[in-house]
């Protein structure tokens, strides 16, 4: 069943025991791998949170290595035709990368679409420490965001094949972290509140 967690209703928390949390983190992860697949359509925010939580694991002293599906598109499949096949075998292309980095025990970060059923059941039985986090934010929100002109340029009838528009894609069933957007919500608070998911997460595995 999906975690639903709203951002704002954990800020009474102060910030020694987000800093607390964050050292433990380090401690339990010395024995557990670790593989966080943050998730969500364009302009969710995919990015913002990777970036933020890599740079704060890794001013903990943690190996990290942080992918980006829009950078690992360009490596990878920048010819492709972006249909929903095509986008299913780049999803999988990532999964096998991350796959292959979290056993040489580093932290994995990576911010990906790649909404397919087929490539979160595969993640969850093939990567070790797989903990996945879902951006549920609303159209009205993304379109207002698109920083990329995605749903402009679709709305214009520019370009087609955009994910949960005119490409069917698949809701994560069960992530480790749903975040719901809320209007006062920042990036900070949701990495705030993935930071305290993970000590818990890692003593499960």
């Amino acid at each position: 069943m999906s975690k639903f967690v709203r951002p704002l209703h954990y800020l009474i928390e102060s910030n020694k025991k987000f800093r607390d949390m964050e050292k433990s983190i380090v401690m339990r992860n010395n024995k557990h791998s670790l593989a966080i697949w943050i998730t969500g359509l364009s302009a969710s925010g995919k990015t913002t949170l990777a970036t933020i939580i890599s740079s704060r694991l890794r001013e903990l002293g943690m190996p990290l290595i942080m992918l980006d599906g829009d950078d690992l598109r360009k490596i990878l499949g920048e010819t492709t035709h972006y249909n929903r096949e095509d986008r299913k075998e780049l999803a999988f292309m990532y999964a096998r990368m991350v796959q292959s980095l979290s056993r040489q025990n580093v932290v994995v970060v990576i911010a990906t679409v790649a909404l397919f059923k087929e490539v979160h059941e595969w993640n969850r039985k093939n990567i070790k420490g797989y903990f996945e986090v879902f951006l549920d934010v609303s159209f009205e929100e993304l379109r207002r965001r698109d920083p990329k002109h995605i749903y402009q340029r679709y709305d214009e009838g520019k370009i087609n094949n955009v994910a949960g528009l005119d490409l069917d894609i698949d809701i994560p069933i069960a992530p480790d972290l749903h975040l719901i957007f809320e209007k006062n919500t920042t990036p900070e608070m949701n990495a705030d509140v993935l930071l305290g998911r993970l000590p818990v997460f890692i003593d499960t595995k």
